[in-house]
């Protein structure tokens, strides 16, 4: 028997955001229609009217036809949504609907009227509880079944006695039903619970993406800017005195400040790009781009590391050679990539400046910024002056990520 249980629409599951839908139904068990449960009841109810003899406007045929209505009513009935029907009003409507479909069959002469007591007891099953559906499907056995077994009715030599005792035996194929149905819905809003924490993380990790990127622009573009920015200033204020050299001087440390951002925003929109290199390759780019060919070292066996590793690790070689290009111009730059059982290891060093280092804008990351990102990963990072070797007099920045 094809029934199917309607969800209240609290309990049914909330749609996809971008599904735009308001208003609809409770969604049906996967493998269902409702309309099969439609085209049973109308077919029962027709068959009877069909088949179930006497059936006219006095006498018997009047009981016949009234006990007709109420056992359609009672199975048409079946069609209400089950929250909107308290189970004690559905335990007096499905008894009263049982009661009638006992009294149908005692009182017609033939026809199938012991169709409407089998899906009755069916659809007890399905909408009551085990045990209040049990007793009226018990009650219902009992009735049809005593009816045709003390000959009760001018029709009881058309149906055996077996028929009516087993007219309540279709409950247990609505409780399975019902039990079956629970589970599915239970299946699916395990799903759609998964599907919206799966949204909700997707969402978490776009936002904090966004976050990363900002951060990262900033770092690169926003003091630029602003070193940029207070430079042209100065020079704006210098043309009023006249003194054309601190003007080129000013003027000189703006373009320079231009060329560092434009080879940082390089930096960082290879570091963004979906297709970035491996860490190896990813630094042996940025040193080439910054004009440090075959400034890296690699020891250790290569493998590959995590992205967040990597981008972290990238942005530490960014800064530190940033740092090195600021303030020890035409120094030599040296960076190491260990790659160790427990550890990756990142050394960027730099010899004293061989020319004079000019004052200029930091780009905003700095110590501080290197430790936050390496505090990330569970790492350290050291940073501070070389006191021997050939980087003596220079500056050397070291972050150790574990893994």
């Amino acid at each position: 028997m094809g029934y199917v249980l309607p969800v209240p629409a609290a309990e049914s599951s909330p749609r996809s955001a971008r599904a735009g839908t308001k208003g609809a139904g409770p969604r049906p068990v996967p493998g269902q229609d409702p309309r099969v449960q439609w085209v049973l009841t109308l077919a029962v109810i027709a068959v009877g009217v069909l088949t179930i003899r006497p059936l006219d406007v006095s006498g018997r045929g009047l009981a016949v036809a009234l006990l007709l209505v109420i056992n359609s009513a009672a199975l048409l009935a079946r069609g209400l949504p089950v929250h909107k029907v308290p189970q004690p009003l559905a335990i007096a409507w499905l008894a009263l609907g049982v009661l009638a479909a006992a009294a149908l069959i005692g009182v017609s002469r033939s026809g199938t009227g012991y169709l409407f007591a089998f899906y009755l007891a069916g659809h007890t099953g399905y909408r009551l509880g085990t045990r209040p559906a049990l007793v009226i499907a018990g009650l219902c056995s009992l009735l049809c079944g005593g009816v045709l077994f003390f000959h009760l009715g001018p029709g009881h030599h058309m149906l055996p006695a077996v028929v009516g005792f087993v007219a309540g035996a279709p409950v247990l194929i609505g409780i399975v039903n019902r039990s079956q149905d629970r589970a599915v819905r239970s299946a699916l809003a395990a799903a759609e619970s998964a599907e919206r924490a799966a949204r909700a993380e997707a969402r978490s990790a776009v936002l904090a993406e966004r976050g990363r990127i900002a951060r990262d622009v900033h770092d690169v573009l926003a003091h630029s800017l602003a070193g940029i920015n207070m430079q042209l200033e100065l020079a704006d204020a210098l043309l009023d005195t006249g003194d054309l050299e601190k003007v080129r001087e000013v003027n000189d440390k703006a373009h320079g400040l231009v060329k560092e951002s434009l080879k940082q925003a390089q930096w960082t929109v290879h570091e963004l790009r979906e297709d970035a290199l491996p860490l190896r390759e990813s630094l042996s780019a940025m040193l080439e781009s910054s004009g440090h060919r075959d400034a890296l070292t690699v020891t250790g066996t290569v493998r590959d590391v995590p992205v967040h590793v990597t981008r972290n690790l990238l942005r530490i070689a960014q800064e530190a050679l940033t740092n090195a290009a600021r303030y020890a111009p035409g120094g030599e730059v040296r960076v190491e990539l260990e790659f160790a059982a427990a550890s990756t290891t990142l050394r960027v060093s730099n010899g004293p400046a061989a020319r004079t280092a000019k004052a200029g804008a930091g780009s905003g990351m700095g110590l501080i910024g290197m430790r936050e990102r390496v505090a990330l990963l569970d790492g350290t990072v050291t940073a501070g002056p070389v006191t021997e070797g050939q980087d003596q007099g220079g500056w050397r920045v070291e972050a150790v990520i574990p893994g």
